[in-house]
């Protein structure tokens, strides 16, 4: 009776489920396949009347996706993912040599922001929090330049919003990258850590210190003690950005976060005296 209408209900879907082509097909489970999880010998179990899932979680199948253990995977090969996010929106020919998400090679139109390229490959940078010796302001005057409102004009609405908001984002890249404590937060971030800046650190000498330094800079009257307290801070830093860097490196990661947050109440302190000055 079970086998009777499980066969009903697989006619069912079959005839109700639009055809793929089979060069379009998103998922293909093939008996020659060197990957375990795109290749089974068996039919796929019952289906769930809870919903769009089989009862076993480690086996679904759907429309491009594969979902294992709770993870969504796309089914497409990596390649194949990539050659679609490269291909022109407009002549739909692959954009792979151009600069990224800027324009397109063969007709020129000005391409959507690719969230996939993180803030050092806009800059043509190594991903590495030691960036110093980059001319990295040079890197992004280039880029404002190429994005400037008076050289799109003449485009469509639609690659001038793409245009803006390209600006924006390399705006928010170069922000980020050109300051030690943020470049350090991006870093983890990328790595999948999330770091939370404001949880107060209990070390006694630097919460004394750190209140010192803020009545000296609220007392300073002139320049020139101002001056003396940021190069200081700015040395103290550059200290915590090494510290950073070095256990960022060996994948010490509370290390990394508690260098992270050391640095803030630092950043805090210069930026503080900055607009004293």
């Amino acid at each position: 009776m079970l086998k009777k209408k499980s066969s009903t209900l697989f006619t069912i879907l079959r005839h109700t489920t639009p055809s793929v082509p089979k060069k379009h097909s998103p998922l293909t489970f093939s008996s020659h396949s060197n990957n375990p999880f795109l290749h089974t010998s068996s039919p796929p179990p019952p289906f769930s009347p809870k919903g769009h899932s089989f009862h076993n979680p480690t086996w679904f199948y759907s429309f491009g996706y594969l979902t294992l253990d709770g993870r969504r995977l796309c089914s497409k090969s990596a390649e194949t993912v990539k050659e679609r996010s490269s291909r022109c929106w407009n002549c739909h020919e692959s954009t792979a040599a151009a600069a990224p998400f800027l324009v397109c090679d063969s007709c020129r139109c000005i391409q959507p922001v690719d969230d996939s390229i993180d803030y050092f490959e806009i800059f043509g940078l190594e991903k590495k929090y030691d960036i110093e010796g980059v001319n990295l302001e040079g890197k992004y005057k280039d880029w404002q330049k190429k994005l400037h409102p008076d050289l799109v004009h003449s485009k469509s609405q639609k690659e001038r919003d793409f245009a803006a908001e390209q600006s924006a984002r390399v705006i928010d890249a170069y922000r980020t990258l050109s300051k030690p404590l943020s470049r350090a937060i991006y870093m983890m971030k990328l790595d999948g850590l999330e770091v939370d800046e404001e949880q107060t650190i209990s070390d006694p000498e630097l919460l004394a210190e750190i209140m010192e330094i803020r009545e000296a800079v609220e007392e300073a009257t002139e320049s020139e003690s101002l001056k003396q307290i940021l190069s200081r801070m700015e040395e103290n830093l550059k200290s915590w950005s090494n510290t950073f860097a070095t256990a960022f490196q060996s994948r010490n990661f509370e290390e990394a976060k508690d260098s992270i947050r050391r640095m803030t109440y630092y950043s805090r302190v210069i930026d503080e005296v900055v607009k004293k000055l």
